[in-house]
């Protein structure tokens, strides 16, 4: 059962940003589509509580000189390797390596109680080589757990390799279809229009869905509109402010080449406001039409190119947890910090996090996630009926708020 408090002694799980990672106080959504995968940018878990790391008493017998004048000494850790070490040997940075330990799957053999500083034996050097090759074909972190833990297995090994390699080839095809509709739409869209027809509520729907994360920004003119992405048999309804990005599919009859475009919010909003059973849609060349019902309405569409959500959106939400009415109330009504942007708009901040038991919990922590109360509320509200479900992934990545209709993404705020 989900619980949702704004007590300062709830016991969430403490998040860590890496040293060298740096962030406004709003960071930009897109500006992710450059992190790479060993980067806590890409992804950042829960520490779990480090007494399951042994300290460099219960390794060498002794600890190290606790006087801030002598510091630590390489002679009372004989045999093992420091995490710059490992770095270097192993093609691993420090702060990925820090990140593998954070989310459990490369634990140090010792860690310095006064300073933090994480030591590996010899062994663990052969297992961080082996996560650097794994990282490099892109296999999911949670399948590297899976390797790690049976690597004495060969039948679950070769049941685990076999399988990525199989999510590899489907990527690759996946990458040629999209490629070869690419060349379509460069092919014909010229000489081509592109039909379709959706259910009226459903539209209405779907708009409903993503709405929200329509930027006001006059200078960012096509964060200004709706994407409409046309695929073989759906629309895919795609808005974003940078700092928020919406996603809602609906079923549609296509006849002509897949391509995109992106609408004026306004002609969206007339198209579901004329309340009509069936839409029937084309777009020919930059001009669309919309027949709803009885009303007809025409409009240009913005020439700007729109970002590529699909990068951004996550491969899937193993961790989500579930989004109650509990937690909504708490997070609408707990006590909030207020932050002001560069343009001297100040704005309220909810931190939360995920207690001990798994719950998603409102805190007053500075090591929670914060997040702009009011975006969070209107992703959730966004969401619909159904079960919606939110993931944390750390203090740096996107948090992901899905429902039954829609994926919304809310960058976090820095504390």
């Amino acid at each position: 059962m989900l619980s949702a408090t704004n007590s300062t002694n709830s016991k969430a799980k403490r998040w860590v940003v890496p040293a060298s990672s740096t962030r406004s106080s709003k960071p930009d959504l897109l500006s992710r589509l450059g992190s790479t995968v060993d980067s806590p940018m890409a992804q950042v878990l829960p520490v779990e509580n480090m007494s399951r790391s042994t300290t460099l008493v219960g390794v060498c017998g002794r600890g190290l000189d606790p006087r801030p004048s002598r510091g630590a000494t390489l002679s009372v850790v004989e045999g093992l390797l420091g995490i710059g070490r490992l770095a270097r040997a192993s093609g691993l940075t420090v702060s990925a390596l820090r990140f593998y330990d954070s989310a459990g799957v490369l634990t140090p053999a010792a860690i310095d109680p006064r300073t933090g500083y994480r030591w590996y034996t010899a062994d663990q050097l052969v297992l961080a080589r082996l996560i650097a090759r794994l990282r490099r074909v892109q296999m999911p972190l949670v399948d590297i757990r899976q390797v790690l833990n049976h690597r004495h297995d060969p039948d679950r090994i070769d049941a685990l390799l076999t399988t990525h390699l199989l999510r590899l080839e489907h990527g690759l095809a996946e990458a040629r279809r999209e490629l070869s509709a690419v060349h379509s739409v460069l092919k014909e869209r010229s000489m081509t229009s592109t039909t379709l027809n959706f259910a009226g509520p459903d539209f209405t729907s779907a708009l409903a869905a993503v709405r929200f994360a329509v930027s006001v920004d006059p200078e960012l003119s096509a964060l200004g509109g709706v994407l409409f992405d046309i695929a073989d048999d759906s629309v895919t309804l795609v808005a974003t402010d940078r700092y928020r990005l919406a996603v809602a599919s609906l079923v549609s009859r296509v006849d002509g080449p897949a391509q995109a475009a992106v609408v004026p919010t306004a002609f969206a909003d007339r198209i579901a406001a004329a309340d009509a059973t069936e839409v029937h849609l084309t777009l020919d060349g930059d001009t669309v039409t919309a027949h709803a019902g009885p009303v007809i309405l025409t409009c240009e569409a913005i020439p700007e190119a729109f970002p590529d959500y699909r990068r951004l959106l996550p491969a899937n939400d193993t961790d989500a947890i579930p989004i109650g009415a509990q937690l909504r109330a708490a997070i609408a009504t707990a006590p909030c910090r207020t932050q002001q942007q560069e343009d001297g708009v100040s704005y309220a901040v909810t931190v939360i996090g995920i207690s001990n038991d798994g719950q998603i919990v409102v805190c007053d922590q500075a090591d929670g996630i914060g997040v702009n109360r009011e975006f969070l509320l209107q992703a959730i509200d966004a969401g619909g009926d159904g079960q919606l479900m939110l993931s944390l992934d750390g203090p740096i990545a996107p948090l992901v708020v899905r429902s039954p209709r829609s994926v919304s993404l809310l960058m976090p705020m820095r504390l």
